[in-house]
């Protein structure tokens, strides 16, 4: 006897492929997926085409769907103009230092919590996830005050890469990630490689890592995203106009810079971003949703 191993739903697949069921089914997935395109798209397309715009366009009200004499040189100008080149140089190597401080220590942390199972370990992840708890701008003046005196080794970081780098390591979040997912790696490979002589480190970095690509992706896109648009602490800790992030570099320039040119300067910081996201997107999504292996 044949059994229904289809998925069950609110309302049956006969009613949602005949008569008026279909018809109010299309129409409202349509109207749900027009909607949130809308609202995710349209501050994208306002900023685009406000960046093609004149001056005085963009300050009218209300103000026009498209560009009535469009100007691409405002791109241009936001480039000479702000020193974008600049900016975006800094505001990678942050990201870059960001990405290999994070993968290489919260991986090691992530490890040792799930593999080598240290004595009080899960004590260890409940506060370090009980942090996620607490707000972001509650941390901002104790962080400050490390910063320009680094416990023990008395050091000032305001104006060094290390101001963004040492902060960025304590993610929670990213070694809650790693480890479910190296919950999910098969006990009998670390036995094996145990049997065959292999130490901690080497099962490490021979079958754990080869293995956790997805999750590694994941967690790379999220410390470079994370570094890129934060705007708040790169303007405390990089102080000097040679130091400053992308996002920190067009505010500053906002005061005496024509808006449709700020605007366009915007725009060319959030390209690298978005084309992280359009290449990475499966990846993100992988990462995020394996949760088991298979033999």
């Amino acid at each position: 006897m044949a059994q229904d191993t289809g998925t069950r739903t609110l309302i049956s697949h006969a009613q949602l492929t005949r008569g008026r069921g279909r018809v109010v089914y299309w129409t409202l997935l349509t109207v749900v997926v027009v909607g949130f395109t809308l609202v995710f798209l349209g501050p994208l397309y306002w900023m685009v085409t406000g960046a093609l715009k004149s001056g005085q366009e963009i300050a009218q009200t209300p103000p026009s769907l498209f560009p009535k004499d469009p100007q691409p040189q405002n791109y241009a100008d936001a480039w000479h103009h702000l020193d974008l080149a600049k900016l975006l140089f800094n505001t990678f190597y942050y990201a870059a230092g960001a990405l290999v401080f994070q993968v290489v220590l919260d991986t090691a942390a992530a490890y040792a919590l799930s593999k080598l199972r240290p004595a009080f370990g899960n004590v260890i992840l409940g506060l370090m996830l009980a942090t996620l708890m607490i707000p972001a701008m509650v941390l901002i003046v104790p962080q400050y005050v490390t910063v320009i005196d680094l416990p023990i080794l008395h050091v000032n970081l305001l104006d060094s890469p290390f101001a963004i780098w040492l902060p960025a390591v304590a993610n929670a979040f990213n070694i809650f990630l790693l480890k479910r997912f190296f919950d999910s790696i098969p006990e009998e490979l670390m036995a094996a490689a145990l049997v065959d002589g292999a130490t901690p480190l080497r099962t490490l970095w021979s079958i754990i890592l080869p293995m956790s690509r997805p999750i590694l992706g994941v967690v790379s896109i999220f410390a470079v995203t994370a570094v890129w648009k934060d705007f708040l602490w790169p303007k405390l800790v990089m102080p000097s106009p040679e130091t400053r992030t992308v996002s920190v570099g067009i505010y500053a320039f906002s005061g005496g810079t024509p808006m449709n040119v700020v605007i366009a300067a915007s725009v060319i910081a959030a390209i690298p971003t978005v084309l992280v996201f359009l290449i990475f997107q499966r990846n993100i999504m992988s990462g995020l949703t394996t949760g088991s292996l298979k033999g």
